[in-house]
């Protein structure tokens, strides 16, 4: 599954998506490459929402929690570098 649009919170918003996702040291850019083309999509685990796996093109391997919007919106939660 590709998703078309991703869904972003303001950058200076403390709650928001960007800052979560920038705390784990990963770019908006790096959840929008593994989003785009996902290796795989797994269920967490511990919280039940939706986990993309993928590769970024500097060859990093991460994790996109994320949220489903209608059929082709996704809002990224939180994402990290996990191992491969």
């Amino acid at each position: 599954m590709t998703f078309l649009s991703i869904i972003w919170d303001l950058p200076d918003d403390p709650d928001g998506n960007v800052r979560h996702i920038a705390d784990h040291d990963v770019s908006q850019e790096e959840v929008e490459e593994v989003l785009r083309n996902p290796e795989g999509i797994e269920r967490s685990r511990s919280s039940a929402w939706p986990i993309a796996f993928g590769e970024t093109a500097a060859g990093r391997i991460i994790a996109v929690v994320h949220e489903r919007i209608g059929t082709d919106a996704v809002y990224p939660i939180t994402a990290y570098e996990v191992e491969p």
